[in-house]
């Protein structure tokens, strides 16, 4: 049979080959189904707080520092003062106290001593004064190995101008050690026997003491005035100012270096067992020299 000139052989022969190819070789299965991704998680933006106004910067004002401090700006307790130290004292203090008695604020901006042996203790600078209110410098000096009077300075310098503190320190010697009779008829009778037992015991404090780094009139007032210089003077003990030979500088070193055998004058040099270096000894022979003149012509 043809179908429209297919026969059927023809079509029989294609749906059983057909058949096959199925049969051998299935469909693949159907793709699955595409789902949408979610979208992406995004943050909400975060909250920037709105700026705030940052403190303004002090900046100190240098431009009138360099003038005099005006008058009815700071008033002051005083502007020079005065103490009385002791030898071997550490420290002088002193305390400068002011107001602000103008209408404006005033800054300090530094307090600078004259010398390194002084020392200004104040709040951190640059530290403003507010109208009507005050406030306090303190200065300390240093006093090691100094003798004497002293004069000492600190300039405070502000935005409005500078003022100069002065500083004067007396130092006073030590109050001679008071000894009894006993102590002194005592301590004489060991110099006869010994004249360098003036620098031990107990004579020790007048004659060996706090003589470290003096010269010159401080030191012959710690070492020599004791005895030469005594009032009442013993009678043993010359009287420097009217010798009766004549005298130099050599002369004076020369008896300060090894004293006078068979007497109380004893040998001040470290050579011989004092307590006098040839330095001192030196400054003394030269300050005795031009304190005391020979009051006898030389030997011709």
């Amino acid at each position: 049979m043809k179908f429209r000139g297919v026969s059927l052989g023809c079509v029989v022969a294609v749906v059983f080959i057909t058949a096959c190819v199925h049969e051998h070789n299935p469909p693949p299965p159907p793709a699955p189904a595409v789902v949408p991704a979610a979208p992406p998680q995004v943050a909400p933006p975060a909250t920037i707080p709105p700026p705030t106004a940052s403190k303004p910067v002090f900046v100190p004002d240098y431009s009138r520092a360099g003038q005099p401090l005006p008058n009815g700006v700071f008033a002051w307790d005083a502007l020079t003062k005065a103490v009385d130290a002791v030898e071997g004292q550490d420290f002088a203090r002193f305390a400068f106290s002011f107001t602000n008695i103008s209408s404006d604020n005033v800054t300090i901006l530094s307090v600078k001593p004259g010398c390194g042996c002084t020392t200004a203790e104040l709040p951190p600078v640059p530290w403003t004064i507010t109208p009507t209110a005050s406030g306090t410098i303190k200065l300390n000096v240093n006093l090691a190995n100094k003798f004497g009077t002293l004069f000492k300075t600190a300039t405070v310098t502000t935005d409005q101008g500078n003022k100069v503190l002065m500083l004067r320190i007396n130092i006073l010697p030590l109050a001679p050690v008071k000894m009894t009779a006993a102590q002194i008829a005592d301590g004489i009778a060991q110099a006869k026997v010994d004249r360098q037992a003036v620098f031990r015991g107990d004579c020790a404090s007048c004659h060996a003491k706090n003589i470290t780094d003096k010269y010159g009139p401080q030191l012959y007032e710690s070492v020599c005035g004791v005895c030469h210089e005594a009032l009442p003077r013993a009678t043993m003990v010359p009287d420097l100012n009217n010798l009766k030979v004549p005298t130099n500088r050599d002369f004076w070193r020369t008896w300060i270096t090894f004293g006078k055998p068979g007497s109380l004058m004893p040998a001040f040099a470290t050579s011989q067992g004092g307590p006098l270096t040839d330095m001192q000894i030196a400054s003394l022979a030269a300050y005795l020299n031009s304190t005391k003149p020979s009051k006898v012509p030389p030997v011709q």
